[in-house]
């Protein structure tokens, strides 16, 4: 592993970059036996700057969770990431296209725990009997390095990513929660609408098979560090379609039929 004093200059070089809107280069090109504990060391010191300054955490997002993503970057499981208070946005609620440099959007179905989830051996089951309420989300992606590095014409790495809290940056949530064993969540659909057409469709199943089984994962990935899921958290499950670059003044709207829906426009 890098040593404390690079992770943390990684980190601070992140956290400039956020609020800089300046991109930086991928460190996979700066570092190239950076590895994926690596990347999540400089997230957890890069999360450890945001409480500094007074972010509170109120979840987490899982990435990558589709077979298809997960062999276009070479990686067998998902990743994850830290959801702050400030990232929530209501539904219908117009969000300022200024606050990011180059937004791309997701459909998920975000849990809401009403009891803590801990690992080791966290199942499907226990996710479930810990979720208050499932609610459609969607989450906003965004990154603070090239996602192509302009010299070489290479595309950033998933340790890139997950340094960077997995390109997570915002999220909303939608008005229309339901208790997790009112439906087969695996096969809650969503249509994804960009300013009135169709940009996306997708089904919760390509979610790890159930959306469900990431939130176990996750609680699981972060028991060696002595981490766990509280109760009251939200945790965003994971897209269940391909991300959508967002330009100022789209307006989205993601149609989940009898499960609701949720909207944002971009201002």
């Amino acid at each position: 592993m890098l040593d404390t004093v690079t992770i943390e200059r990684l980190a601070a070089r992140l956290d400039e970059a956020e609020r800089s809107k300046a991109l930086i280069p991928m460190f996979s090109k700066d570092y190239p036996g950076f590895s994926i504990e690596d990347a999540y060391a400089v997230q957890r010191a890069w999360t450890k700057l945001q409480l500094g300054r007074g972010r509170v955490i109120k979840g987490h997002k899982i990435g990558l969770t589709s077979k298809a993503m997960q062999n276009a970057v070479g990686i067998s499981e998902p990743d994850y990431g830290v959801l702050f208070a400030d990232m929530f946005y209501a539904d219908a609620t117009p969000v300022p296209f200024d606050h990011f440099h180059a937004p791309r959007i997701e459909v998920e179905l975000a849990f809401v725990l009403k009891a803590p989830l801990r690992g080791p051996d966290c199942t499907i089951f226990d996710v479930l009997n810990a979720t208050d309420y499932v609610t459609p989300a969607l989450e906003i992606l965004e990154t603070r390095m090239h996602r192509v590095d302009p010299e070489t014409g290479k595309a950033r790495k998933v340790v890139d990513t997950i340094s960077d809290n997995a390109a997570n940056a915002a999220l909303v949530l939608g008005g229309r929660p339901f208790r997790p064993l009112d439906a087969d969540l695996r096969w809650i659909g969503a249509l994804l609408f960009r300013n009135g057409e169709v940009e996306e469709t997708g089904l919760a199943a390509g979610v790890l098979n159930h959306p469900a089984n990431g939130i176990a994962w996750l609680a699981n990935r972060l028991a060696p560090h002595d981490e766990h899921l509280a109760a009251g958290e939200v945790v965003l499950a994971g897209s269940f379609t391909r991300p959508v670059d967002i330009r100022r003044g789209d307006t989205f709207h993601a149609d989940y039929g009898a499960f609701g829906s949720v909207s944002c426009q971009f201002v």
